[in-house]
This record gives C-alpha cells, structure tokens and sequence, in this order.
C-alpha cells in the first residue's frame, strides 16, 4: 500500500516552538504509513533542517526575502506537490497558512492548518488576511483552547476548528543531573547555587525585560541566586544592556541559541516564563518534563497547562512583583521546590504526551483525506 505523503508549510526553521515541534513529531510518526515533506522559505532560519533530515523527512528550501514574496512562490509549491504526489498539506502559522489557502484554491489538495498564537496579537494586515482566506481549508486546528476560542471569536470560520494540544517526549526531555552539572560547572556556578531559566526567542511577546526585573528583586536578596536565558533574537542587545546597567552581568549567563537544550533544562531549577501572550509554549512542556518547577505569567494556554499552586505558580501578565514574589518562595523554600518539580512531570506526563499528540494528528490525516 503506498505511504501517505504530508507536506508540512512553514516560513522558517529555526529555533521557535512550532518549528521545533516538526522533529520531534516526526520521530514518532508511522513512516510505514506516511512520508513526511517539509517547505519552508527563510534559508537564514534552518537549526531545524538537519534534525528533520535525520529523522527521515524531506526538506525544501524556497528562498523568499519576505512575506510577499514567500506568497508569489505559490507555483513553486504547486509544482513541488505535483512532482512529488503530495496527498495532504499541513500548513504552520498565517503566512505559510496563506499561501497553502492558495494552493488549495488551485489544486484542490486538502490543506489543514495549525494555528500557534492568538488572532488578537497580530498585525492588523495579518487580522484581515485571516479574515479573508480562513475557510479556504478543509480544517483548522489551536494548540491550546484559548486559540481556539480566539480563532472562532474573531474570525468566525465555517469550516471546524478544532483543538489539538501540543505534546512533548518525556522520554526524551528528562533530567540528566550529569549533563546540568556540566552546564553549571561551565559557568563556574557554587554547588549550592539556584539557577533560574528561560528558552526563549528573544522578542517583544516573551517580556524578557520582566523577567530580568524579577530576577533582580530576588538575586539581590539571595547571593547563590543566578540565571540563565538560552536563546537569540531582536532584543537581545537590549536585554544585554539592561542586565548590564542593573549591575547582574555576574548573575545572568547569555549562552546563545542552542539545537540541544537538554543540558541547560537539565542545569535550569526554575524555569520561569514571563510572557506577554503564548498558545502552548512548547519550551514550557520541555521544562516541566525534565523536572523544573514552574513560574509563569497567565499567558493565553500557559493556563490550561500550569494548575496554580498545584504544578506551578502563576502571576498576572505584567506584574513584575507577583512574578518576583512567586520566585521567592521556590528560592527560599526548597521543599517546595522540590514537591514542585515532582508535580511538573507528573503534569506533563499525564496530559501532554507528544505520542498522544501524533496519534491524535495521524488521525486528523486520515480523516481529512476521506472527506
């Protein structure tokens, strides 16, 4: 019997939650059944091509400068499908969204897509594009329900929409005390120091001002206190410059974007999230499998994942002494730390398993193709 062929649509491959996500979904999928093609148009943003490669997908890069031009690339891609007999396309966010919207219209080969943020958040071109295009699909998917909810408030679609929860491999994701020890060691941390940490794309959603304000109310308090932020992105400098004129240069480490995080979770005792906004962050579940106990904004899906108190402790969006506050109490009070990584796993491995996610997506395939 021939494997079903997925061609998955997504303007860049670099260390975001979404793109990170294609790897590792990949790895478990069935690949007696399906063959899995990926597209994507930012040659600069490729941390993830060779993952997918080694996994057995098939990766293409189709050069665009920027939005519009990724939209005019549409023949290409109708080309690439006919070439390759593609059944089904899975489209990643608005652009490639867009443009799979596009194909669809002119080849009639059914296109799902997964939406990863809320509409609210989006550029007001961004809003009516959506608007416009949505119901040319066959099905929409939100990674947590408050995007859902958004999608269907603002947008109103006729075609469904439906909620697929991101997941992640707890098997993989689990702490190595070996290789933390290393990263702590790499920075000449004490054997009693605390690290703080966040995996982030640098940039204006994730609020990483706040929590630089936040770290600094507690590590002036507690000198075994430190963080560290692995990631990269445009406000990078800027977040340098405010570490530097709070004086903490000697506190929070910038090791870079990093492929594999496993040995900084495994390092990190706290991750702590001070979002803006999310859907399902996809570092958020990593942390919680690799056992960092949890503090976070009440970002959009953070909610329907962290329970307050219970698996994690959660603070208003904005409010820098909540955050702060909730810091507080997993750095002076170990026991609770520790009960708190405990239940972080636990959370995770019971209700966001990526072999769960893929074999409820692997569903969703089959399904749309016999519409």
């Amino acid at each position: 019997m021939p494997k079903i062929k997925i061609l998955h649509i997504i303007k860049s491959l670099g260390r975001g939650g979404a793109e990170t996500l294609l790897p590792e979904t990949l790895r478990i999928h069935n690949k007696d059944k399906f063959e899995f093609h990926y597209i994507y148009f930012l040659p600069w943003k490729d941390q993830m091509v060779s993952a997918i490669e080694n996994e057995g997908g098939i990766v293409q890069c189709i050069s665009s400068s920027n939005n519009l031009r990724l939209l005019f690339n549409y023949d290409k891609v109708i080309k690439y499908c006919k070439d390759n007999s593609i059944d089904l396309i899975h489209c990643h966010l608005p652009w490639s969204g867009f443009l799979g919207r596009i194909v669809f219209g002119l080849t009639n080969i059914p296109v799902i897509y997964t939406e990863h943020n809320i509409q609210e958040q989006y550029h007001i071109v961004t809003k009516l594009l959506n608007k416009w295009s949505f119901n040319q699909q066959i099905l929409a998917l939100g990674v947590s329900k408050d995007v859902t909810r958004s999608i269907r408030e603002n947008i109103k679609p006729f075609i469904n929409v439906d909620t697929l929860f991101n997941g992640v491999d707890t098997d993989k994701f689990k702490l190595d005390k070996e290789k933390g020890n290393k990263i702590k060691d790499e920075f000449n941390l004490p054997d009693n120091s605390i690290l703080i940490g966040n995996v982030a794309v640098f940039r204006e959603q994730k609020c990483i001002s706040d929590w630089i304000s936040a770290f600094k109310i507690v590590s002036d308090q507690k000198e075994n206190v430190f963080g560290i932020l692995v990631g990269a992105g445009p406000q990078e400098q800027k977040l340098k410059s405010l570490v530097k004129e709070l004086k903490i240069e000697n506190r929070i480490f910038f090791p870079g974007l990093k492929t594999n995080t496993i040995p900084y979770f495994s390092a990190i005792d706290i991750f702590m999230m001070s979002s803006g906004y999310e859907g399902l962050p996809i570092a958020l579940l990593e942390a919680m499998s690799m056992n960092c106990a949890i503090i976070s904004t009440k970002a959009g899906g953070v909610v329907e994942v962290i329970e307050n108190n219970k698996s994690g402790l959660l603070s208003e969006v904005g409010d820098i002494k909540a955050l702060a506050k909730n810091l507080e109490t997993l750095v002076f009070n170990e026991g609770k730390r520790i009960e708190f990584q405990k239940a972080a796993r636990a959370r995770v491995i019971s209700n966001f398993s990526l072999i769960s996610m893929v074999n409820n997506l692997e569903r969703v395939y089959i399904n749309s193709l016999m519409k």
